[in-house]
């Protein structure tokens, strides 16, 4: 084992295992249930800023896909497209959590997260700040830091070649975000990046050059700015590279919305609970409306509708 490895793994571990919020461990405890997974990331803006009428976002990492209650379809959809995402709530102390959870194997954790993926749906997350909040033994939590290192590692070597000159490190990784969010066809605010940085550039300046020199890749300092050393060739090799994740990504994103129509476990309870939050008005969900909600869309849409027409009454 190298010495930037052991020294980006303690870095890593520092971070995987920094205490949360004690209520979101209750939350926690009650998505799994019976169920004992591998392990459970916490990551996104929930961990940046604590906020309890907030969304909180959890992956759940399986060993195997039949480790995890679903229906066929849904172990279907899990198999060919991962992950898998449910809507959960939880109350605690007459508070109530809410949470996106996603689901997805080791092995498919693993697959998504190298350089050779042309996804880059992962390894883009959980190269940002991210909480181990549940793990099943030490097996599982080396197996899981191991998947994180290599998100980070890929990461970094893709924000090196996607940029040219000498940057200072968080420079590197806004401008890596930035090409992630268009490879993933997410809308977000300009300056997005520089959010995912705020309060976190010693993190960044840290990570760069430990993910570099894990990766054997050379760089020179100026001051505090780095300048990886990379050929023209190694550049437009990888540019001619991105253009093909990208393309794939944006596809692979639009079929995992399609899916997610049919296997996102409480969708009519997410919807609602957005409608609520933003309008303050209940759509007053059935038994049966939460139960079936592709079924009941077009009167869950009419009645959203109403709301919104209200409100522009008003």
């Amino acid at each position: 084992m190298t010495e930037a490895r052991v020294a980006l793994d303690h870095f890593l571990i520092g971070e995987l295992t920094t205490p949360v919020d004690s209520r979101l461990s209750a939350l926690v405890t009650h998505i799994l249930g019976p169920a004992r997974p591998l392990g459970v990331l916490f990551y996104g803006s929930g961990l940046r800023k604590f906020d309890p009428d907030g969304l909180f976002d959890f992956y759940v990492v399986l060993k195997n896909l039949s480790d995890w209650p679903g229906s066929p379809l849904a172990k279907l959809g899990n198999r060919i497209l991962p992950p898998n995402v449910f809507y959960a709530e939880h109350e605690n102390d007459g508070q109530v959590l809410r949470a996106k959870v996603a689901v997805l194997t080791l092995s498919q954790f693993r697959a998504g997260v190298t350089p050779r993926s042309d996804d880059t749906t992962l390894w883009a997350r959980f190269c940002q700040p991210v909480r181990l909040v549940w793990v099943r033994d030490p097996q599982a939590a080396d197996a899981i830091l191991s998947v994180i290192r290599t998100c980070v590692t890929t990461a970094a070597g893709w924000a090196a070649r996607l940029e040219q000159g000498a940057h200072l490190p968080e420079q590197w990784w806004e401008a890596l975000f930035r090409q992630t969010y268009r490879a993933e066809l997410r809308v977000e605010r300009s300056g997005r990046g520089s959010v995912i940085m705020h309060g976190q550039k010693a993190r960044y300046a840290a990570l760069t050059r430990l993910a570099w020199q894990n990766a054997h890749l050379d760089f020179d300092e100026m001051g505090e700015s780095l300048a990886p050393r990379l050929t023209n060739a190694q550049r437009l090799r990888a540019a001619r590279r991105w253009k093909h994740m990208a393309s794939r990504g944006r596809w692979k994103n639009i079929a995992r919305l399609v899916k997610a129509a049919f296997t996102f476990r409480n969708g009519a309870a997410y919807l609602a609970w957005k409608i609520e939050r933003h309008s303050g008005f209940d759509l007053a969900l059935s038994p049966f409306e939460a139960r079936h909600p592709l079924i009941c869309l077009p009167v869950l849409l009419w009645r959203a509708r109403s709301v919104f027409i209200r409100g522009m009454r008003g």
